[in-house]
């Protein structure tokens, strides 16, 4: 093809493009700012969906969504949310931890942000300041419960915990885990990873040392590489536990946590009301008020675990339901 035959088809897609967006901008634009990949994080997204819907929208009816994935890689989030910031969306959704609102509330002042981790940027949860609301997940603060199940599962066992340094919350992450470790009297050490070459000799590390237990940090590194890590824990013949019941199902030991599908239900909602008018000071931060604690007996029985009522020389404090949820009031 002649070079002046394809400027003409590239500029012509260009054209129809350009159109496209401006027939579309009749509509509102939602941006959606993402750290993981659309893959992992599609159950979310449709509760995301769902809240919308709920509030009245449908994405490609009355609403456009323009998606933004960082593929795991932080360094590419500030880009991304200039991006969106350029485009003039109506409102931004940043999801996948604090490292995604935090690159959108420096690409923009102006333009409404709802997100996830919204306890980690205002100060008044009852009337958000500036452009950001959504909802607090509680993740970390959840670490010590996380730790005290933990221990009650296999007592006496040496605990490992799984951390990024690279992580922004790591630091007083780990004050969080050294202070709960000393009132409940365990033992532990950190093993830590920043990058998915980490993963394996991290695991292999744990294994290696003798401790019986791992805690995986919460962390959207962690989160994203959610059935890596399960495998990983299978094949080193390590009891894990997590933030999210999303690890258990596929595999995992353990998870004490809210529902996430809830909270982008909830992120949604609070989307389609700024849409309809709402400021973000008219939405208080959400938060979660119902915690589930979920265990996957497969994965115990594989590693040889048993519940109470079966006989076992260490027993153990596993539910005999095939996934245990119990369900508790914050406070």
């Amino acid at each position: 093809m002649r070079r002046r035959e394809l400027m003409l088809l590239v500029g012509g897609a260009m054209t129809a493009a350009r159109a496209l967006y401006a027939q579309q901008r009749a509509m509102p634009v939602i941006g959606f700012l993402g750290l993981a990949s659309p893959g992992p994080f599609a159950p979310f997204v449709t509760a995301f969906h769902q809240g919308l819907r709920e509030t009245g929208y449908v994405d490609g009816q009355n609403v456009v969504i323009e998606y933004r994935w960082a593929e795991g890689q932080q360094d590419r989030l500030p880009a991304l949310a200039a991006d969106l910031a350029a485009l003039k969306v109506d409102v931004i959704a940043a999801s996948g931890g604090p490292q995604p609102a935090s690159a959108a509330m420096r690409a923009t002042t102006a333009i409404p942000i709802v997100t996830a981790a919204a306890g980690n940027f205002v100060e008044h949860f009852n009337r958000p300041e500036g452009n950001l609301t959504g909802v607090s997940l509680l993740a970390s603060h959840l670490t010590p419960k996380r730790l005290e199940l933990l221990v009650e599962l296999m007592p006496g066992a040496p605990v490992a915990v799984l951390a990024n340094p690279t992580y922004s919350e790591y630091e007083p992450d780990r004050k969080v885990v050294e202070d709960a470790a000393r009132v409940l009297g365990a033992e532990f050490r950190f093993v830590t990873a920043s990058a998915d070459a980490d993963l394996e000799p991290a695991f292999a590390n744990v294994a290696k040392s003798g401790v019986s237990t791992l805690l995986i940090s919460a962390d959207p590194f962690f989160n994203s590489r959610r059935d890596r890590l399960v495998a990983l824990a299978a094949r080193y013949a390590v009891p894990t536990m997590h933030e999210w019941r999303e690890s258990v199902v596929a595999g995992g030991l353990i998870s004490y946590g809210p529902s996430l599908p809830d909270m982008y239900r909830q992120v949604g909602i609070y989307v389609a009301k700024i849409l309809k008018g709402a400021k973000p000071a008219d939405l208080p931060v959400e938060q979660p008020t119902r915690f589930e604690l979920v265990i996957n007996l497969k994965t115990a029985k594989a590693l040889g675990l048993r519940s109470r009522d079966q006989s076992s020389p260490a027993p153990t404090k596993l539910s005999n339901e095939t996934r245990a949820q119990g369900m508790r009031d914050a406070g």
